[in-house]
């Protein structure tokens, strides 16, 4: 007996209120560093300490592709006396902000795939940062939503999202789920340190949220069907973030840089680049696709330079703006959320029968690639 087709029904998006262009932030570091420089001017004198250097907008741009990003707060970043977001503790009583991102994307998917919360029985909230351990973030969501079933949170860094659809997809199609909600509450602000002139500039706050389920229940005006997932880790220190429970085991640590993102740039861009297009492009071939029959390209939105090297290698030529749209120009990087808000975004001049890749890659490292066809 054929399997029915598993399908992405709906997307949906929240994008923050506030917005920090690469002036401001630049502005903001910039008068940071001339104060740090004067107060540590005696220790930078005799070597002891490294003067910190200026940054610029025009170099921001240049490194990342990267004009501006959206964020949960404004002013506590761009303050140089603070450079971190003001996010006040909720009580308990009240949704938590990631439950309140989430549930804004999670109602505009919804509504783009015709569904209630009555139809959804599976919710995962799929992030690289949660901001408790538990209850989990998916159960509170499902709570909000009023959808009856289960939930989970679960964190593959950048790549959650699209590990997160792999896992609903699984699950619809063993049966336990009849139609899944996966929802990607990005705060990436709350992990960056403002104070590295390699990093500052990167992350921006954001949630996507899409629906996965049956074709057969499928009733949206628009529909994905997912020809082929394939996942892969491998293990790298490249990207890391040692924040974690185990801290308060050793107050040594409190504060240490390692504590927020880091990574080794040019280690990443030298090492992920080929280890990705090799796995779009072998798992092209093994369904006897061939790179010219793909109309889109929608890849993870880290660094310009990147998926401009990427898509050049598995079409084989560079791509053009249509076949691999870009919006972290105006998001930055938002870790698990970049590639859905590309789908989201670019594919309302798709036909039926188009296909498309939906990949992902960061921190593991982690590849998770999608092979789409409009239905």
């Amino acid at each position: 007996m054929t399997m029915p087709d598993i399908v992405i029904s709906g997307t949906g998006l929240f994008t923050p209120a506030e917005s920090i262009s690469n002036e401001e932030l630049v502005t903001s570091f910039n008068a940071y560093a001339d104060n740090f420089n004067v107060e540590q001017a005696e220790q930078i004198a005799a070597g002891t300490v490294a003067a910190m250097q200026q940054s610029s907008a025009e170099f921001v741009e240049k490194a990342s592709g990267i004009k501006s990003r959206y964020v949960m707060n404004k002013d506590g970043i761009i303050d140089p006396k603070r450079m971190a977001p003001r996010l006040p503790e909720r009580s308990n009583d009240v949704q938590s902000i990631q439950c309140e991102m989430g549930v804004a994307a999670a109602q505009d998917a919804m509504r783009a795939a015709g569904k209630t919360a009555a139809d959804i029985d599976f919710v995962i909230v799929a992030a690289s940062n949660m901001q408790r351990p538990y209850p989990a973030m998916a159960v509170e969501i499902q709570d909000a939503l009023g959808i009856k079933g289960y939930g989970f949170d679960m964190n593959v860094a950048c790549s959650s999202a699209t590990f997160g659809i792999q896992q609903a997809r699984d699950a619809v199609r063993a049966g336990s789920a009849r139609s899944v909600l996966i929802i990607n509450p990005e705060i990436c602000s709350g992990h960056l340190n403002f104070l590295d002139r390699d990093s500052h500039f990167i992350f921006g706050d954001v949630c996507t949220a899409i629906i996965v389920e049956s074709a057969t229940t499928a009733t949206s005006d628009e529909q994905y069907s997912i020809v082929d997932s394939k996942l892969q880790t491998i293990f790298s220190n490249n990207i890391r973030n040692n924040f974690g429970f185990l801290n308060r085991g050793d107050e040594s640590g409190t504060g240490a840089k390692d504590k927020l993102f880091m990574q080794e740039g040019r280690k990443v861009f030298k090492e992920v680049c080929p280890a990705v297009a090799a796995q779009i492009s072998g798992q092209l071939e093994s369904l006897g696709i061939s790179p010219d029959q793909l109309k889109r390209l929608w890849l993870h939105q880290a660094n310009l330079s990147m998926n401009q090297l990427i898509s050049k290698r598995v079409l084989g030529r560079d791509a053009s703006a249509d076949e691999a749209p870009i919006i972290l120009d105006e998001y930055a990087n938002t870790s698990s959320a970049g590639s859905i808000i590309a789908f989201h975004k670019h594919r309302a001049d798709l036909s039926s029968g188009d296909l498309g890749v939906l990949c992902s890659f960061g921190a593991g490292y982690s590849i998770g690639s999608l092979i789409l066809k409009k239905v």
